[in-house]
């Protein structure tokens, strides 16, 4: 979708329009840390997901077990938003601390490489939904435009044409998937040099493995093979949908800029984000996502505080006549499907 006709013609301001709009943040106090909250979010996190692997040693060889496995999709998720609050340093200013959470939360209690995510989220907030730059939006299993549903063959061809149809079970796959493309970050050289970078390849590496380890050891520990597969294969889908659930809503069905769209800052992170209507339990559940587009804004504002800056970003961009979307999680999904089922109609036409 080109964005010409939605932004306004660039207009010349004695400071950008960010910059006004970061300074009315920065005074209503937003952007300061919040250490209690995320104290007290830390420890009910990751006592919730400790308590849930001390149910599965516990429970033993039961079929109780896979609901109990549906359970602890949903507390790993919850422990993977925190790996991505540490990414984006908004618990810590400093570097050490976030990397700490990030390896504890991503390689130990998850199992994928913090800092492949790093690399790879964050040359997504550079440039959101952007066909060339943005790592979320190249063609792979899913495509997103129709000039890549034209260059699919075969089977991929076949996928593209339906692919709203199976977006949500594809993401059963999800969870194998990063973790596939954690190893491969590792590993994964490019003309005699590592093709990720990353600042502890080593300590990653280590704490991959003891994860894995740990994991396949616990499971068999406790249940016989056949229940410790099944476990491990409905904790994995879940915790996958959860993971796709939670950032689908984000993007997916908004504009994509290309290189001859002329945006700044401002308008190149709301025009392409789209935020969720909820209470607070709708911020918890998505992890704080839903303020995609203050997110976007502020990737290191504290999650706690993105309910307080959206009515602050929502009427900055009322002011500079920015289109701000906002809808409901049933509709933002909807957006989505519709967005990837328009991708197919070439090839269906």
């Amino acid at each position: 979708m080109a964005l010409g006709a939605v932004a306004e013609p660039p207009v010349r301001r004695r400071g950008s329009d960010y910059a006004q709009l970061s300074r009315r943040i920065s005074q209503a106090g937003l952007l300061d840390r919040r250490p209690g909250w995320y104290v007290t979010r830390i420890v009910l996190t990751l006592g919730a997901f400790a308590a849930g692997w001390v149910a599965v040693f516990l429970l033993g060889d039961s079929w109780w077990q896979l609901p109990l496995a549906a359970l602890m999709a949903v507390a790993t998720t919850q422990v993977a938003f925190l790996g991505h609050d540490a990414g984006h340093r908004q618990m810590f200013r400093r570097r050490g601390p976030s990397e700490l959470v990030g390896l504890l939360a991503g390689n130990v209690a998850v199992g994928i490489s913090y800092g492949w995510w790093v690399d790879k989220h964050n040359r997504h907030h550079a440039n959101p939904n952007h066909e060339d730059e943005d790592p979320d939006v190249g063609a792979g299993a899913l495509v997103w435009t129709p000039e890549q549903a034209l260059e699919t063959r075969g089977f991929g061809r076949w996928m593209a044409q339906r692919q709203a149809y199976f977006f949500f079970p594809m993401l059963l796959l999800e969870g194998l998937s990063l973790h596939m493309a954690s190893i491969r970050a590792i590993v994964g050289r490019e003309d005699g040099k590592y093709a990720v970078p990353m600042r502890h390849r080593a300590v990653e590496a280590a704490l991959l493995v003891a994860h894995t380890a740990a994991y396949v050891a616990l499971l068999l520990a406790v249940m016989s093979p056949v229940k410790a597969l099944l476990f491990a294969v409905v904790h994995q889908a879940l915790w996958g949908l959860y993971m796709g659930c939670a950032f689908a809503p984000n993007h997916k069905g908004m504009p994509m800029p290309t290189a001859e769209d002329e945006l700044d800052f401002l308008r190149k992170q709301v025009l392409t984000s789209r935020n969720v209507r909820g209470s607070r339990l709708v911020d918890t559940t998505l992890g704080g996502l839903n303020y995609q587009i203050e997110h976007h804004l502020f990737p290191n504002m504290p999650r706690a505080n993105l309910r307080r800056a959206q009515p602050i970003v929502r009427a900055y961009c009322v002011e500079q006549g920015i289109p701000y979307a906002e809808t409901g999680l049933v509709e933002s999904y909807r957006q989505a499907l519709g967005h990837l089922h328009e991708v197919g109609r070439p090839l269906r036409g």
